[in-house]
């Protein structure tokens, strides 16, 4: 069964998680540019791609496995976000916000994906 990812709520928002992400990664520093900034900048947006390359699948068991593919990148992207604050480059409060931005999405995610029985 194909969805149409743009009304889908947990694909707008893993592109609002990932429009903040880019926010933040702007001030890591230059020498990470071609490190930590692009790991997490790609992890992030694999979280919305998996989540619209899924919707297209015929079947929801295929949508299952894309979202988990999504839901790897999102925990991908939290311990990235983790180290990034470990170095320096982010602080605690920004941090937290990121955070509780990733854990719900990942908890619709979750139950996206649980809701999709065969």
């Amino acid at each position: 069964m194909k969805h149409n990812f743009r009304e889908l709520k947990v694909w707008q928002e893993a592109i609002a998680v990932a429009k903040a992400v880019y926010v933040h990664s702007r001030q890591f520093p230059d020498y990470e540019k071609y490190g930590l900034t692009s790991q997490v900048n790609r992890a992030v947006v694999s979280i919305a791609s998996n989540i619209a390359e899924g919707s297209a699948r015929s079947s929801n068991k295929d949508f299952r496995n894309f979202l988990g593919i999504a839901l790897g990148s999102a925990y991908e992207v939290e311990t990235q976000l983790i180290l990034a604050k470990e170095f320096g480059y982010l602080s605690e409060d920004s941090l937290d916000n990121l955070l509780k931005l990733l854990h719900s999405l990942e908890k619709k995610i979750s139950n996206l994906q649980s809701r999709l029985n065969d």
